[in-house]
């Protein structure tokens, strides 16, 4: 069993980029090479603005690299409780965003021929009980009456068109959700950006952003110094000391998952006959979709603990007993990858992106980092060059963790509430 993410394993890099010298001196300087940096890296270099990124590690290393896969639409929170927060027309507008992500990852996996294996196969999100059935088709109802956009909601009886389990009361389908292969996608997007002009710089770790007096910063690094006009933190989950302002913002949280071997055709269509990108609605959920190549991915919140080796073979215990009670005829699957990473959520659940003291960012996707990393990278490099760009959560509030000042000692504290939650929803 290897102790790496499958995407990263099975993605052939786009270059070695850890000996590229770091410059004296770009337009723009990105702090993290996953999606948020490379999508803004390749926007900014094509029109025509010199652009460094700097990571600590390599290209996806972190959440890029790390996550299921699935570029799904709708907000974390769902959109009834979005439209409570913020009314109607806006919480709308945030929905819409969501596709507008997955249709740029599809737009330029079209438009630099990166062999990603993008396909709209769409969302299937599960039920637990039929009370959970029940809110399915009030939100079938009031996404038709609202947005005209069309879901279905598929009871327990018609459920194995779906998926091969008894283990749910029901499900809903979005036709609109898409998987792509994450490893692929991150470094093409990195060999597009190079032949944009982008300087890719790895085991670069950015360890101080000194505002210089006449604008702009100094970006130190592990190796050597880089003088910019403008600077991007893009480090998600991984947001740490260098940005402290960010670092009380962000909860860093585990998130696990396996990877079986590869399965004979007819048992990954017993799994998801239509290839569907799965989650069901817990909040220690699990999440589950078919790779490329028919392997089993299967995913979720199994320990409220941060990612080392011990902590994820830990992690793939329990998935691998989750998965089996979820699909017994997979019991004896022999597991071949088991790896954790870290996403990003925040008090409200929402994205949070803009500028403070002259430092641009863009984080907090909430598990929906796919899409919305990509597409807001994008939206940020726009914004920083002055050209026409959209950011809808520029005004959000944006509150620290109480408490929160370095290791998030509060995760077991989450965890538990988790458990009671799911526990009697």
């Amino acid at each position: 069993m290897k102790l790496t993410p499958y995407w990263l394993d099975t993605a052939t890099p786009s270059g070695d980029y850890r000996r590229t010298p770091v410059p004296e001196r770009a337009d723009i300087a990105i702090v993290g090479a996953g999606f948020t940096g490379l999508s803004a890296a390749l926007e900014a270099a094509q029109h025509g603005a010199s652009v460094v990124v700097l990571d600590s590690h390599t290209v996806g290393w972190g959440a890029s690299g790390r996550n299921g896969g699935m570029a799904t639409t709708g907000l974390a929170i769902g959109l009834g409780k979005a439209i409570k927060r913020y009314g109607q027309a806006r919480a709308l507008e945030m929905f819409s965003e969501y596709n507008q992500a997955i249709d740029t990852i599809e737009e330029l996996v079209k438009e630099h021929s990166i062999d990603c294996d993008f396909q709209r196969s769409g969302k299937l999100t599960l039920a637990m009980n039929a009370k959970q059935v029940g809110q399915m088709r009030q939100t079938q109802e009031t996404l038709a009456k609202l947005a005209d956009y069309s879901v279905t909601v598929v009871d327990k009886p018609d459920l194995h068109s779906e998926i091969g389990t008894d283990f749910y009361a029901g499900g809903m389908v979005d036709p609109l959700g898409a998987g792509v292969h994450v490893g692929k996608l991150a470094h093409g997007l990195a060999e597009a950006g190079t032949r944009a002009g982008v300087t890719i710089c790895e085991d670069a770790q950015v360890t101080e952003l000194a505002a210089r007096p006449g604008g702009g910063h100094s970006v130190r690094t592990t190796r050597g110094v880089i003088d910019v006009d403008r600077v991007l933190v893009a480090t998600s989950g991984y947001t740490g000391s260098l940005t402290p302002w960010l670092q009380r913002r962000t909860i860093p949280v585990g998130s696990f998952i396996i990877v079986t071997e590869p399965l004979p055709i007819e048992t990954a269509q017993r799994i998801l006959p239509r290839n569907r990108q799965a989650a069901d609605n817990k909040m220690l959920t699990y999440y589950f979709r078919l790779t490329p190549d028919n392997r089993l991915l299967f995913g979720g919140r199994a320990r409220f603990a941060l990612s080392s080796p011990d902590s994820d073979l830990k992690s793939a215990e329990i998935l691998k007993r989750a998965m089996s009670a979820v699909f017994p005829f997979l019991s004896s699957a022999r597991i071949d990858y088991t790896w954790g990473g870290l996403v990003d959520l925040t008090m409200d659940q929402m994205v949070h992106a803009g500028e403070r003291n002259g430092v641009h960012y863009s984080l907090g996707y909430s598990g929906h980092g796919v899409q919305m990393a990509t597409y807001m990278g994008k939206q940020m490099a726009l914004s920083m060059l002055g050209k026409p760009s959209r950011n809808l959560w520029e005004h959000l509030p944006h509150p620290a963790v109480p408490g929160h000042f370095g290791p998030p000692w509060f995760l077991p504290i989450i965890g538990g509430y988790a458990k009671v939650v799911d526990r009697f929803s």
